[in-house]
């Protein structure tokens, strides 16, 4: 068993001095020194940092490592760092990425430039005892790395305590990377696509939505870039989400804004839906394509290549349209005269008629209102009904959705996040029927537009076998349907809703 240890220098400690206090303790020899440049990627929302990972990548090395030990989980040679976890070579590295990482691309986080001191410590017999790396910073504080060789544990232990008690090192599970962001002025996990408000019982109805949407503001501009650039399809997602959650509030939390501040921007974020909707459709199609294929006899598979060509070429030119609708002085202006207004103190006498309602009231009811909705088109539906009474009540659910996450910091955190939880189940089972329902639609249009190329004829036969596929289990969701509500409309889901919100 080996010893892998970070220590800190406390800031009044120079490397120099630390370096000539070593020597008089004990017995080491410079291996070597030299500046490095280390940059730190992530995810755009934190996913390897969420999971106790920090990428490093240092020249031609790219090193996993946890966050708490510094214990190295994987590491790997590249001459260039890839995008997407996708364009690694099979391995560990591959294999711990992948799953954390999906669709989002790997982006450089922040970069530290430092020198690095290699040392090791010798016994009298010229054996090494203990590897020992001097990270020294400019900006930050100094750290040093220790790493005993196997067999030599008990003498790693005592080289320990001299730095620790004589030389004054502190032990730290802190990365480097913490302090790095500190000095730049951002912390890790400074963005997640989760709604985090924090409102009181007795806030003012007008004040609460203007909170909310702030939120979801902060939301759109940090993924208004990422949508640009199409980084990765999560930035146009989140850019999307938070542009519903808007026009839903809107919507629902009615005679709270002033009636010509709400038709001016629920017409807006509704254009804002409508302008990335194809881009995001495009997007979808792009992701489940494995899938696709998959779900094909072996035989055919190669046969569906040409439509992924066709995808990425529509694709590409829906982007085009969406980056000029988002460079657009409509876009621009409007969103500005959103964000002002959002900043503006509330009039002390407003004109809405439920501005100065207190908002934990208006929860209560819009709530309660939504959810009965919910139920009276959960309960109309039957075998018989048409695809559209599904859809109606997917869009209900969605609106109940987005109440319930504004508001959830008024109740109580756990019977509001199991209800969340609840509604989530009976939206998966109506989002994939519709999601079906709208693959089937689309398909179709695509392969009448591939007619018009020279596209083999044994992919309009794969692309006809994949419809048939995604209509089957269009109806294995509609199967479930009838379960997951009668789940969902229980006894004890309607007893909590009553009790929070009635």
């Amino acid at each position: 068993m080996t010893i892998s240890l970070q220590l800190k220098f406390p800031s009044h400690l120079t490397v120099a001095q630390f370096i000539t206090q070593l020597r008089r303790e004990m017995n080491c020899q410079r291996v070597s020194s030299k500046h490095c440049l280390k940059t730190y990627y992530d995810s755009f929302d934190w996913r390897l940092y969420s999971n106790d990972i920090v990428c490093e990548f240092v020249k031609t090395t790219l090193t996993l490592k946890a966050v708490k030990n510094d214990v190295v989980i994987a590491s790997t040679e590249l001459i260039e760092l890839p995008k997407h976890v996708q364009q690694f070579k099979r391995g560990k590295v591959h294999d711990t990425l992948e799953p954390l990482l999906e669709m989002r691309a790997l982006l450089p986080i922040c970069t530290v430039t430092y020198k690095l001191h290699q040392f090791k410590i010798i016994n009298d017999d010229k054996k090494t005892l203990l590897r020992l790396f001097i990270e020294e910073h400019e900006q930050i504080s100094h750290r040093v790395f220790l790493q005993s060789l196997k067999g030599y544990d008990d003498a790693a232990e005592s080289i320990i305590s001299v730095l620790t008690t004589q030389l004054a090192l502190l032990p730290t599970t802190e990365p480097v990377l913490l302090e790095a962001l500190t000095q730049q002025g951002r912390t890790v996990n400074d963005y997640s696509s989760k709604l985090a408000i924090d409102l009181t019982t007795d806030m003012r109805a007008d004040v609460a939505c203007k909170l909310i949407y702030s939120c979801l503001l902060t939301t759109i501009k940090a993924n208004e870039q990422g949508t640009i650039a199409d980084i990765d399809s999560e930035f146009l997602h989140d850019f999307r989400v938070a542009v519903r959650r808007t026009r839903s509030g809107l919507s629902q939390l009615k005679k709270v804004l002033p009636n010509d501040i709400s038709i001016r921007y629920t017409e807006f974020f509704s254009w804002l839906g409508t302008i990335t909707s194809l881009t995001r459709d495009l997007d979808v199609y792009l992701l489940n394509f494995p899938h696709y294929k998959n779900s094909l006899p072996l035989t055919m598979r190669e046969h569906l290549n040409p439509l992924h060509d066709f995808l990425v070429q529509k694709q590409h030119h829906a982007q085009q349209e969406l980056v000029k609708n988002l460079h657009s002085t409509h876009y621009l202006t409007t969103l500005s005269a959103w964000d002002e207004y959002l900043k503006e103190p509330v009039p002390s006498h407003p004109d809405a008629s439920h501005a100065q309602l207190n908002i934990k009231q208006l929860s209560d009811k819009r709530l309660w209102k939504s959810f009965k909705r919910v139920l009276r088109e959960g309960k109309a539906i039957s075998d018989q009904s048409p695809a559209e009474d599904l859809h109606e009540l997917r869009k209900s659910c969605k609106k109940l959705r987005y109440l319930m996450e504004f508001f959830q910091s008024l109740y109580s955190k756990n019977k509001i996040k199991n209800l969340i939880k609840s509604l989530k189940c009976l939206q998966e089972v109506l989002g994939d029927f519709q999601d079906c329902e709208i693959q089937e639609y689309n398909l179709r249009l695509f392969s009448e537009e591939m007619h018009n190329t020279d596209t083999p004829c044994e992919t309009f036969v794969a692309i006809e076998k994949l419809i048939a596929n995604i209509d089957r289990r269009k109806y294995q969701s509609r199967s479930h349907f009838a379960e997951q509500f009668a789940e969902f409309s229980q006894e004890e889901t309607l007893a909590t809703f009553k009790l929070l919100f009635r």
